[in-house]
């Protein structure tokens, strides 16, 4: 945002589309009690609710309400804001805009009012996507999760980590002038020590930021298995629909279908695949391709055997489930045995997508895979995070795991610059280190008024 942007007085409904009893019109910036007096509104003190008569060029009455005068700095933005409350009706919601337009303000991008909380110090950067996803939040723990990253938790763990790193980097820059003495005797046991203290703490908030991140994005599950096993048996018991053609013919899932699931607050993104076999004509093959690319972005395979025989399974699908990161067993049709068989482990479910038996349990063990980590401390502790965060902590990770690597050869100057690069990979996700570029991407995928 250039200097003439952040000047100008910004204006957006920010209480939503839909009709409803109070609606909310915000502005800031250094014209926003000029444009409420301009409304007609009386005199403003500061953190008071004022009756007013909201009114148009002409003098005619648009609504009457209610306006709160926050003078900067002590507001959202760190700017002057004026709150005008009215009736909820989007055409008299859409009458005042205009008119603070006319009175000179500006239509606000989207997230232009979080943006300009962040360029004037009031949120960091991951506070600040913290107010988007505490909106989007879709149940009670990822509404927790993200109200605790707007308090500053995810921040301050990450802000710890960057100080460690930057003590590092003190040490080791200033070694750098004594470059005719070994590391050892310049304290290298207590450069070496702290680089292995860093990486502890990179690994632990590295494991809480992926665990945020399930919470907000939901776990990415790819249902793979031998044709006719009941993967798409399976995805439409999941989602209480006939989403997915179900016949007993090999080869009818020839691509991707995907669909997004809620249980019981989870959040899961369920993409059924091709069954995995040798030969199947061309078709069949590339979904079978498709299937093992979407193996290696997801966060978990299900994989679905026939309960009858799940070992002539296991070598149809090879190694294929071992390209993501956990795996999950489901043995299906359990119905068509004898005998209900028993799990042979805690990465098995025994169940029928026909009958319905069993899905309980899965329920269960997915809900245990989105928190996994997570004990009864740690869900007090857990805070929303996103895929750029989780990248961000592992290229520190391995920016470091790299100066580690220089230090055994006391190879300074390259240990330095590989923690000032792990440094500025931590900086990106609290804004303090970041481009441009980057602040219009994350901010242009807020919502107006925000």
């Amino acid at each position: 945002m250039n200097d003439s942007a952040r000047r100008d007085t910004i204006i957006a409904i920010a209480s939503g589309a839909a009709a409803g009893g109070v609606g909310i019109v915000r502005l800031s910036g250094p014209l926003s009690a000029p444009i409420a007096g301009g409304l007609g509104c009386p005199a403003l003190q500061p953190r008071h609710a004022h009756y007013a008569r909201f009114r148009d060029a002409d003098g005619e009455v648009i609504d009457d309400g209610i306006a709160l005068y926050f003078p900067g700095p002590r507001s959202f933005t760190g700017e002057d804001v004026v709150e005008l409350q009215g009736h909820g009706s989007p055409v008299v919601l859409r009458q005042l805009l205009e008119r603070c337009i006319a009175l000179g303000a500006r239509q606000a991008r989207a997230g232009e009012f979080s943006e300009r909380a962040f360029l004037n110090g009031k949120l960091d950067l991951a506070q600040a996507e913290a107010i988007a996803d505490l909106i989007a939040a879709g149940d009670v723990r990822a509404a927790r999760a993200a109200r605790r990253s707007l308090d500053g938790v995810f921040s301050r763990r990450v802000e710890d980590v960057a100080e460690q790193l930057v003590r590092l980097r003190i040490h080791v820059e200033a070694a750098i002038d004594f470059a005719d003495e070994p590391l050892d005797t310049l304290g290298g046991a207590q450069v070496r020590a702290g680089v292995a203290q860093a990486r502890e703490a990179l690994a632990r908030l590295r494991v809480d930021a992926e665990r945020g991140r399930k919470l907000r994005d939901g776990l990415h599950a790819v249902l793979i298995g031998p044709p006719n096993a009941g993967k798409s048996s399976l995805l439409n018991a999941l989602a209480g629909s006939e989403r997915a053609i179900v016949t007993d013919i090999a080869g009818t899932t020839r691509d991707t279908l995907r669909e997004t699931i809620r249980i019981d607050g989870l959040e899961l993104e369920l993409v059924d695949t091709a069954g995995l076999r040798e030969g199947g004509d061309a078709i069949e093959r590339e979904g079978m391709r498709r299937a093992r690319e979407e193996m290696q972005r997801a966060d978990l395979a299900i994989v679905v055997l026939d309960a009858r025989d799940p070992e002539a399974g296991r070598q149809a699908i090879g190694d294929a489930a071992a390209q993501a990161t956990r795996q999950l067993w489901v043995l299906n049709k359990c119905d068509l045995l004898p005998q209900w068989p028993q799990p042979p482990d805690a990465d098995s479910i025994a169940l029928s997508a026909a009958s319905g038996q069993g899905l309980e349990q899965l329920h269960a063990r997915l809900r245990q895979l989105a928190g996994e980590g997570a004990g009864g401390e740690g869900q007090q502790g857990e805070f929303s995070a996103r895929l750029r965060h989780v990248q961000a902590i592992a290229l520190a990770a391995a920016h470091l795991d790299d100066a580690e690597a220089q230090l055994r050869h006391d190879h300074l100057e390259l240990a330095a610059e590989e923690l000032r690069l792990a440094h500025q990979a931590l900086g990106e996700i609290t804004g303090r280190m970041t481009a441009d570029d980057l602040l219009g991407r994350i901010f242009s995928s807020f919502c107006i008024g925000k």
